[in-house]
Order: structure tokens, then sequence, then C-alpha cells
């Protein structure tokens, strides 16, 4: 059954639009967007190699800034590859079981390449490099999540990749100034997965100037709206040994949980280690 955008939008914030539905603007791109849904069961089916094609045609059509194409995706075909890196996270079985896993990288290699080959200096060595190339990888992705979601395809992005930066590069065989930005898994669901509610738009879109003070009014509501629609079982209750069982446990005290622990601490020096200067 189609649903309007109206009823998409309440299905992803909890509440109805302020403004009118705008129905008369749906369109496949629109309705594709708001039913976005992370999957992490696949069916076995292989996604055909035109269907890829056609997907990674889709993601390369995305902006790049200043038109560099400094995002480079690895298909993780062999199997020996993918296991070694399903086996660092074990705790995401659907890295190895998917019909496609990808690896999506920033890429500063390759336009370093191509001053050298035109006999330019690379005169912007410090953050931007790193930041652009990963901001590219990142809308690459993006756009074939989008593509592939309108073609009945599932996905889910894997950040936590980072977390192994140094074993997946080696695993790839990532050269100087190459790093992953986050995998993703791609198949025909399984199952229909939930739609994650997302913080009203007052909380997170401004007028002229910083405002957080909408967050401060609107995260209990919103904590209680998405407990509402998915609650979150006590034995996925983070770090019980060190802040007990929640009563009541929303999205806020679970984020809140989840970032109070270092996670990821040596990804700068990673990051150096493949050459880039980030200052």
């Amino acid at each position: 059954m189609t649903q309007t955008i109206a009823e998409l939008y309440t299905q992803r914030f909890g509440h109805d639009m302020d403004a009118a539905s705008g129905d008369d603007d749906a369109n496949e791109v629109i309705t594709t967007l708001l039913s976005h849904r992370t999957h992490r069961r696949f069916l076995p089916d292989p996604v055909p190699d035109a269907l890829m094609e056609v997907l990674l045609a889709c993601a390369y059509s995305a902006p790049s800034k200043s038109d560099l194409q400094q995002a480079t995706v690895v298909r993780v075909i062999d199997e020996d590859k993918r296991q070694g890196i399903a086996e660092l996270i074990p705790g995401m079985p659907w890295i190895g079981a998917a019909p496609e896993f990808m690896v999506f990288c920033g890429d500063s290699r390759r336009i370093r390449r191509i001053c050298a080959r035109r006999g330019r200096p690379f005169a912007n060595d410090h953050l931007d490099a790193f930041f652009n190339a990963a901001i590219d990888a990142a809308i690459v992705m993006q756009n074939l999540i989008t593509a592939a979601e309108s073609r009945g395809l599932g996905c889910c992005p894997i950040s936590v990749i980072r977390n192994h930066a140094t074993r997946v590069s080696e695993i790839l065989q990532l050269p100087n100034w190459v790093f992953p930005v986050a995998g993703l898994c791609l198949g025909y669901p399984s199952a229909r997965a939930h739609v994650s509610m997302r913080l009203p738009l007052s909380a997170t879109v401004y007028v002229d100037t910083y405002d957080d003070e909408a967050l401060e009014r609107g995260l209990d509501d919103y904590d209680h709206r998405r407990h509402a629609r998915y609650a979150i079982p006590d034995e996925k209750q983070k770090y019980v040994e060190d802040y007990g069982t929640a009563e009541f446990y929303g999205w806020s005290e679970d984020k809140a949980r989840q970032v109070s622990k270092p996670e990821r601490d040596d990804f700068g020096a990673f990051v150096r280690r493949q050459g880039f200067l980030l200052e």
C-alpha cells in the first residue's frame, strides 16, 4: 500500500507535519528517502551484475568537492578478505552474510598522482585534504543507498570498520592517502525492518542562528515517542555495570552511554600513518 508524504513524515518523526502534506509533489525519490530503513537480514539471492553497475553509476553521480572525485569503492568479493573483515566485528554477522559488501574510502591519492603526472605541486596538504575526501566518500555511499532502496534492495552502513581501520586497510591493501570511511552491506531484505524515528526538525533545523534550546524543549517527548514505537530491551542497555539498569531507557540515555566510553581514539594516528597532515 502506497503511503502519502504526510503518513511517511509521521512515521519518521512521530508527529504530524506542521505544513500541508505536499502530496502533490510526491515522487519516487521523496518516497524512497522518507521510507528509508536499515536492513541487516538478507535473502541469499545475488544482486545482478548489471544492477550493481547501475547502482555504482548512481553513486558516482553524486556531487564532488570541486569535481576532484576523491571517493573509491572497494567491492569485497574474495571470501577470505570478506571473512577477515567479518571476524573483526563478530557482533555484526550480516557483514559476512550479505550478498554484497563494499568499503567506501576517502581517496586523496588519486589527485596527488594526477598532480605528479602533470608536474604540479599538491599545495593543500592539510586537514581539509582529509575532510574533502571523507565527505566525497560519504555522499557517494548515500547516493548508492538511495538508488538501491529505490530498486527494492536493503542496506546497512558499517561505520564500526573504523574501529579496525589499520587491519581493514591491510586486508584491502589501501595505500597512502586512502582510508576507509564505512562499509556497506547490500542485498534483498528477508524481512521489512522498522523505520528509525528521528529528532524533530525543530531540534535540528535552525533559522539564521544556532539555537539548541529546542533540543531541551523536545528531547523528553522525543524519547517517549521513540520508546513507544520501539522500546530498547533491558538486555541491550549499555554499560549496565557502570550505570545500572534504567527504569526508562530512551534514545538519549542510550546515546549518552554509547559516547561515554572511548572508541576509535587511535583513528587520528591511523590517518597520519596513511600520509595525511591533519594541520
